[in-house]
């Protein structure tokens, strides 16, 4: 199958938090003093068993491609690519392959942000209503900061806009829509949110005077000589040397679809060699300093990002994961992933001054936090403390690849409620954050279309009554997802609304009402 470029419906995963993984799965006991003074030896054995090691995950796996790379006090000491660029063909994986870097963009993205918090542009409490107008959270309450947003506190409920990413509206639209977004306190609780993290860096670009992808360019890509990087997919899509997305589907991955993420860049759009995310691994490590001695900025304008900013219970600063290993040593890091074919990770050790990304590009199964934490625990300590393949695969699968509804793997009922008249319930319906949805109605069978232009479509089966479902498939879900659909009808027998479960998520209810009541 030829893969899908600009399919209308994109899914980003939620980010697993790596830091959060690590201390969860690494429940043992670790007799092992804090330290700094990391050996050459001990590298060495940690390299050495990269070799050997992701190999090893990808066979077990069936990961196409993976690249790795390691920084240690500022020094690329390892970069390697593994595997094929697309299964069935033999371009292979280097260490200048450009991968979709996913939701490791917010990392990358916040040292862009501390690129202007040090030119005086902006700062970390600048309101992002000062800069973006048009963004307006419900509630009139106080408005979030530029980190309120890059930490995730601002109010909004988990994953806010996506669902509208995924009908095909563009960033301009989604930031306006967010106000119709029912919101807690600021501050009171942590929810990832794209687009949340996507209006603040929109914020800081119009305060720069440019937009987001060419200030990223700017400010760190051109200066920190990472030439195959960019924020823009045009960018990534002509690249000769690029890593295509493998989905899972039917026991295997595919290259099937192709993720095209420019309406949340600054959270997921980045795209990146191991090669060139090395060189902004040793820009963590001199914070803001470059391997080559270029001051990007000075730390102060990064180190509020590199300490925990989330409502407690999340160890969670401005675009970092931060916290504790096991070890006791102090750990930045951040995973990635889409669907559509990509997983990816980062973690950084500042204490040891050591680094390590691994991307790869098929959907996330656990290859790519294996790797790293695999890579860790032999540093350290010689070897691995458990097959963290298993532990990990085990965890993306029940976190990830579960069917969606609450009807899933259900039978309809045997002798079901008759609809009314299926002419009925045809027409417009409205809701200020999804906009409008049509139902319309050809050989029997009625449609839920709605998007951008109403590109995204649904054929509806009848369940029992007025309740009606449509499944969830290809790019867009795991097998066997499947979402209701109920028609509100008046007591004279009137269609007035309808309600799906996959559009509600906490944001508008889900609810539609018909034009006209």
């Amino acid at each position: 199958m030829p893969i899908s470029l600009l399919s209308p419906q994109r899914l980003l995963i939620p980010l697993l938090s790596t830091t959060s993984l690590l201390l969860a799965a690494c429940s043992g006991n670790y007799d092992h003093a804090p330290s700094n003074d990391l050996t050459e030896a001990q590298l060495e054995r940690g390299l050495q068993g990269l070799q050997t090691l992701v190999p090893q995950l990808m066979e077990r796996s069936g990961v196409p491609g993976v690249a790795v790379a390691v920084v240690w006090n500022g020094e690329l000491r390892y970069a390697q690519g593994f595997g094929v660029r697309e299964t069935g063909k033999p371009e292979p994986i280097t260490p200048d392959t450009v991968f979709q870097l996913a939701s490791v963009s917010k990392s990358v993205g916040a040292t862009v942000v501390a690129t202007q918090v040090d030119a005086g542009v902006i700062t970390w409490d600048t309101p992002v209503a000062t800069q973006l107008p048009d963004f307006l959270l419900a509630g009139g309450g106080p408005q979030p900061s530029v980190g309120d947003l890059y930490a995730h506190r601002s109010g909004l409920p988990d994953h806010a806009g996506d669902q509208l990413e995924d009908l095909g509206y563009d960033r301009e639209t989604i930031l306006h829509r967010l106000r119709y977004v029912p919101v807690k306190q600021l501050g009171s609780h942590y929810a990832y949110t794209n687009f949340g993290l996507t209006a603040a860096a929109q914020a800081v670009a119009n305060a720069a005077g440019t937009e987001w992808a060419t200030l990223s360019e700017r400010e760190l890509y051109q200066p920190l000589g990472m030439s195959r990087s960019s924020s823009r997919f045009a960018d990534f899509i002509v690249q000769d040397n690029r890593a295509i997305g493998h989905s899972w589907q039917d026991g295997r991955y595919q290259a099937l679809y192709q993720r095209q993420p420019d309406a949340q860049s600054p959270a997921g759009g980045v795209s990146s060699s191991a090669r060139d995310m090395a060189r902004w691994l040793a820009l963590l490590q001199g914070m803001g300093t470059s391997a080559e001695g270029r001051k990007l900025f000075a730390p102060a304008a990064l180190e509020p990002a590199l300490v925990r900013q989330s409502p407690p219970g999340h160890q969670y600063g401005f675009g970092f994961n931060v916290g504790n290993d096991p070890y006791g040593q102090r750990l930045n890091s951040h995973s990635g992933a889409f669907l559509l074919g990509a997983s990816t990770v980062f973690m950084h050790w500042p204490d040891s001054a050591l680094g390590i990304v691994v991307l790869t590009n098929a959907a996330p199964s656990g290859v790519a936090e294996a790797s790293a934490i695999s890579f860790i625990e032999l540093v350290r300590n010689g070897s691995t403390s458990q097959d963290w393949y298993t532990v990990l695969h085990d965890q993306f699968q029940q976190e990830m690849f579960q069917p969606f509804g609450s009807l899933a793997g259900q039978t309809p009922p045997v002798t079901p409620v008759q609809p009314l008249p299926l002419e009925r319930y045809t027409g417009t319906y409205d809701n200020d954050y999804y906009g409008q949805a049509s139902i319309t109605l050809d050989n029997g069978t009625l449609t839920l279309s709605l998007g951008k232009q109403g590109q995204s479509s649904y054929k509806l089966r009848h369940w029992d009554g007025s309740r009606f479902v449509f499944s969830l498939l290809g790019e867009n879900a795991v097998e066997g997802s499947v979402s209701y659909l109920d028609f509100t009808v008046n007591p004279v027998g009137n269609v007035t609304g309808l309600r799906t479960e996959y559009f509600a998520e906490d944001l508008s209810g889900g609810s539609f009402m018909r034009s006209g009541y």
